[in-house]
């Protein structure tokens, strides 16, 4: 016989269904001016072959599937992480079949979600290994343009590193590391071969190459010498890639309007407009001295 419910039992069992629901610290918001545009929602879509997009109107995401389990590309803000699992879903993919979960940038936009993520499907974090340090600790890198925001992120417990040049396999598919730092010194671009109906081409998914910063930092600085290097050598390595498609960390990178762009000279224009927007904020700073 059932023992019946006590008194007790029932007035914990109506407080606990009454209670709200703890708030996921890996999923609080960040807010900012721009989040809105950022998360402006849209219906996952097929690029080409294997891969799809499924984030949002200003920030992309990426998903590949390669047959033996799926590849993710960035985890956009912390509370995008619910809605990129259920345009996964959408898609007719399992979330908990996303093997890797790969890492452009350690930027609270393209990053943010990325701990969510990796705890809800048991993914694999990789990134650059500067990346990884930032992963770790959800803070920005001491030399990174844009260090004085201090926009800290969900921290990544375990990240494995790649290196530039370096190859993921997965079932069919294989994504090989692309450095091109800049933007941030640990800035990783991803690329791939894709095929569909006897047709292939090498798709990139490309970290910002964009010269941004907070508003004290001078890249003329004798003390970031180093960080315009890096741009140069970044503005290289994705001139030279094999592209005929493009998807960017930011969708409306350059006030683009389409998700990605399918044109076999993207990945040149991408490196040339990143190149005249560092030249020109050079001009600027040379033109207004400390």
């Amino acid at each position: 016989m059932l023992a019946r419910p006590t008194l007790f039992s029932l007035i914990a069992l109506v407080t606990a269904t009454a209670s709200p629901q703890a708030p996921d610290p890996l999923t609080r918001p960040i807010v900012t001016d721009r989040t809105a545009g950022w998360l402006t929602p849209r219906p996952p879509v097929r690029v080409f072959g294997n891969t799809y997009l499924v984030g949002f109107g200003g920030l992309n995401v990426a998903l590949i599937n390669t047959g033996k389990g799926l590849i993710l590309i960035d985890g956009a803000l912390p509370q995008a992480a619910p809605a990129i699992l259920a345009n996964v879903s959408r898609l007719g993919f399992r979330p908990h079949d996303i093997k890797y979960i790969l890492s452009t940038e350690p930027h609270f936009d393209h990053a943010g979600g990325i701990a969510a993520l990796a705890r809800d499907t048991g993914a694999t974090v990789i990134a650059s290994a500067r990346g990884a340090e930032r992963l770790r600790t959800g803070r920005l890198a001491a030399d990174d343009p844009q260090r004085a925001y201090d926009s800290r992120f969900p921290a990544v417990a375990s990240v494995r590193v790649i290196h530039d040049g370096e190859k993921l396999r997965l079932g069919d598919t294989v994504v090989t590391a692309r450095a091109t730092p800049g933007h941030t010194m640990g800035s990783m671009s991803w690329s791939w071969p894709a095929c569909q109906a006897g047709s292939c081409r090498a798709i990139v998914f490309a970290a910002s190459l964009n010269p941004v910063s907070a508003e004290d930092y001078r890249f003329s600085a004798p003390a970031n010498r180093s960080v315009v290097m890096a741009f140069a050598r970044g503005q290289a390595a994705m001139a030279r890639l094999p592209c005929d498609i493009l998807i960017t960390a930011h969708a409306d990178q350059d006030g683009a309007t389409d998700r990605f762009r399918d044109s076999p000279g993207a990945c040149r224009a991408y490196a040339r407009s990143s190149r005249e927007a560092l030249q020109a904020r050079l001009r600027r700073e040379a033109a207004s001295p400390r």
